[in-house]
């Protein structure tokens, strides 16, 4: 329900006229009263994050380049890019360890970059996380086997025609994200967990074969929030722990269907200290 209010603003009067909300009426007039303070704000000083990028859109003057947004669609986004970018790092932790365990190798691959850029334990810092890029190919092939969102859908703008389709203004148009990323004309192996394929070569990976977050001007707007969080956590995790399988982990892992990616079980593995006694 929370995906359908962001990519569907407009349909908020109809959800408030039924009395159907995803959040407390209180959570959404916090965000409301935020977006108006900010606007207020925003002509005086001079900052620059989300919400202000977003604020700043509405100065456009090409209304057809359709990068305008509206102050409904700032609340939604604002949203939307702090329970996304949540829900995107629950998740994809969870996926992470469950590969980490099931492939030995690829773990030890990981904590060996990741002691010999921190070592004695360091804290990682933004800088030290984008500059890892053992750590980013493994995120990248996990996000790449189990894309949060499955699909993405969006609303076409305008009349367009694309290798001879005609898709009318109105239309809803869906991006099988998870079909894409499993399939073998864009991937060698493609139900297999190898991250070097996101080695230095990741340049001649077609960007519409690889839409974890989605694309161009609407893509996640949580992207950069989620990825350095799970970033984060697994090097801080795997400095003192490591990942094994034990016999409640289910393997192979199966899917369920819903609208978000989710295990059909919950993901069980054993978490061992670098030390080698057990933890759990």
């Amino acid at each position: 329900f929370l995906f359908i209010i962001a990519l569907f603003p407009f349909l908020t009067p109809m959800f408030e006229a039924l009395n159907i909300s995803v959040f407390p009426k209180d959570t959404i007039h916090f965000f409301k009263k935020s977006v108006k303070t900010m606007k207020v704000a925003s002509k005086k000083n001079n900052r620059v994050d989300f919400l202000q990028l977003m604020i700043n859109s509405q100065n456009f003057k090409d209304t057809e380049s359709h990068k305008s947004l509206s102050d409904l669609e700032l609340v939604a986004q604002s949203i939307i890019s702090i329970f996304a970018g949540y829900e995107t790092t629950g998740s994809g932790l969870s996926f992470l360890m469950y590969e980490l365990a099931t492939h030995p190798d690829v773990q030890k691959k990981l904590q060996e970059e990741i002691d010999a850029t921190l070592p004695n334990k360091a804290l990682a810092t933004y800088d030290i996380l984008v500059q890892m890029e053992y750590l980013d190919m493994v995120v990248n092939e996990t996000l790449r086997l189990y894309p949060i969102a499955g699909r993405l859908e969006r609303v076409c703008k305008k009349d367009i025609e694309i290798n001879g389709l005609l898709i009318p203004k109105g239309s809803l148009v869906m991006v099988p994200v998870y079909a894409l990323h499993h399939e073998p004309k864009y991937w060698t192996e493609p139900k297999e967990f190898h991250p070097e394929r996101f080695n230095k070569n990741k340049e001649n990976i077609d960007p519409y074969t690889y839409l974890p977050f989605g694309t161009r001007p609407r893509n996640c707007i949580g992207m950069r929030f989620a990825l350095m969080n799970m970033k984060l956590a697994l090097v801080r995790v795997l400095q003192d722990f490591s990942f094994q399988p034990c016999k409640e982990t289910q393997i192979p892992m199966k899917l369920s269907k819903k609208e978000l990616l989710q295990p059909e079980k919950p993901i069980i593995v054993k978490v061992v200290p670098r030390d080698g006694s057990i933890s759990g």
